[in-house]
């Protein structure tokens, strides 16, 4: 959008499921300057070729644990460089990383030596039972992520992908008692990253049962922080 007048590098924070795929989607689309790093894509496209760290993720993402902070860290390193998100002008968001504070100082740490800091986080507050109730009627198209959901996104031919037609999968970690323990200790670890952003002024919130309740909050967030000098 023409009246962004500075770069925008934006971490979007929130549960699993709280739909942060689906507002990195709106937002690369209304602010077409952004490009986007999503933590969970790139495990599962690891996870899709059969690296060392793919092999890793899957038995750890199957028993709803966290992928542990060297590996994650150095896979996201690499993406950054990748694509040149370390430039002081490019404008882009984060999805899913960092998790907690250690990895959030490890991020700080090359980005301020880049000049590239982050510059405003956001929270997506959605209610846990809401959460839940997606991850039920949630199927995937692995190869690209597109994200489908029975009860407000469903795909056009049931269990296959709009685009390609290929079949759609549950993810591993797409049950219940699963995703509950991943709800838990996401709360766990990220009241000290929400504690950690709040310190420098640049952590916001937005709430709402929906990604159409939330969407509209976030667009107007970005247009209000950065059409500013």
């Amino acid at each position: 959008m023409s009246n962004i007048l500075r770069p925008i590098r934006l971490l979007l924070l929130g549960a699993p499921g709280s739909g942060k795929g689906t507002q990195t989607s709106r937002i690369l689309k209304d602010f077409p300057q952004i490009s986007a790093i999503s933590s969970g894509d790139l495990l599962r496209q690891q996870i899709k070729l059969g690296t060392p760290i793919g092999k890793e993720a899957e038995a750890i993402i199957k028993k709803g644990d966290l992928i542990p902070d060297d590996s994650i860290v150095s896979l996201i390193k690499e993406e950054l460089n990748a694509k040149n998100f370390l430039n002081a002008s490019s404008s882009w968001l984060l999805d899913g990383f960092p998790r907690n504070a250690t990895q959030a100082h490890v991020l700080d740490k090359t980005l301020s030596s880049h000049d590239s800091s982050l510059n405003l986080v956001v929270e997506l507050d959605v209610p846990e039972e809401v959460i839940l109730d997606r991850i039920e009627n949630r199927w995937v198209h692995i190869p690209s992520g597109r994200v489908y959901n029975l009860t407000f996104n469903p795909p056009k031919v049931p269990g296959k992908d709009d685009i390609t037609g290929e079949p759609l999968s549950k993810r591993p970690d797409d049950n219940p008692v699963t995703f509950k323990e991943r709800i838990d200790t996401y709360k766990h670890q990220t009241l000290p990253l929400l504690e950690y952003y709040n310190k420098f002024g640049i952590l916001r919130s937005v709430k709402g049962e929906t990604s159409d309740i939330i969407y509209p909050q976030l667009k107007e967030l970005l247009l209000k922080e950065f059409s500013k000098q």
